[in-house]
């Protein structure tokens, strides 16, 4: 039964409002109805604007909150964004192929993404904004170093927990990869790590950021079977851009000093 409720003040509404908004966890509209409601007086709106107006205003909102917490569950290590990014200090970048991956449906194909090029040529910032924007676009994203994983990954063999470990990676629908071939990883751990890379076939991508060309790759993973493995599960169906060999940071910085 719906109890009808007349000749409110307006202090009594808003404190109504303020009310129901906390019990129904609507913190947007507890904290900006009054400036809504403003607005919708001096434009005249219909009530039906008006409610419009103010769930519109919550649910945006709360998109905002998810995008932020995707990014923070991520743990990239700093913000990086394709806005900030200066394709003309990297013109081996083509801004139209990345602009396309930003729409991430390589994503949704579960497809892998190669970023290949000597140090300080871009690719850490591009792995960073990508699995940003693929954050902001609704998907659960997971940023790591290479050794990193590896080294967690035998840990937690030896703590007999490694099928945990592996699942709890296997749940983001992107993880990315970053600093592979900087060192030189043990057989257990390269092992490990390509055990991770093969639950992930054809079920979630894998972005990775490697200053070593493929044939490179041997120094990373010394078994060379394992090392072809590895660069079939990361380049199967996927997409390779190679950031080339000029410092993308000396660019920058030279360009800004003059202009």
């Amino acid at each position: 039964m719906t109890t009808k409720r007349r000749g409110m003040t307006e202090e009594a509404a808003d404190a109504a409002i303020d009310q129901a908004c906390r019990m129904l966890r609507m913190p947007t509209i507890r904290n900006s109805f009054t400036d809504y409601a403003d607005r919708a007086r001096r434009e005249q709106m219909s009530y039906r604007g008006f409610l419009a107006e103010l769930l519109l205003a919550e649910c945006d909102d709360r998109a905002r909150r998810r995008s932020e917490r995707r990014i923070k569950a991520a743990k990239f290590p700093r913000e990086k964004s394709l806005r900030a990014f200066d394709f003309d200090a990297n013109p081996n970048i083509d801004p139209a192929v990345i602009h396309t991956l930003a729409k991430c449906e390589w994503v949704q194909k579960g497809q892998p993404l190669c970023l290949i090029g000597d140090s300080g040529t871009g690719k850490s910032h591009l792995l960073i904004a990508l699995g940003t924007e693929a954050a902001m676009a609704g998907y659960r994203v997971k940023y790591t170093l290479a050794t990193q994983l590896a080294n967690e990954l035998v840990e937690a063999a030896d703590e007999m927990t490694l099928a945990k470990t592996i699942a709890r990676y296997g749940r983001v629908d992107l993880l990315c990869i970053d600093e592979l071939g900087y060192m030189q990883l043990d057989r257990r751990g390269a092992e490990l790590l390509f055990q991770v890379l093969t639950e992930r076939e054809e079920k979630a991508s894998v972005a990775i950021a490697s200053n070593e060309s493929f044939g490179g790759w041997t120094k990373t993973f010394t078994d060379p079977r394992l090392c072809a493995a590895v660069a079939d599960r990361l380049t199967f169906g996927g997409t390779i851009l190679e950031t080339g060999t000029g410092s993308y940071r000396l660019a920058q910085a030279t360009k800004q000093r003059t202009t």
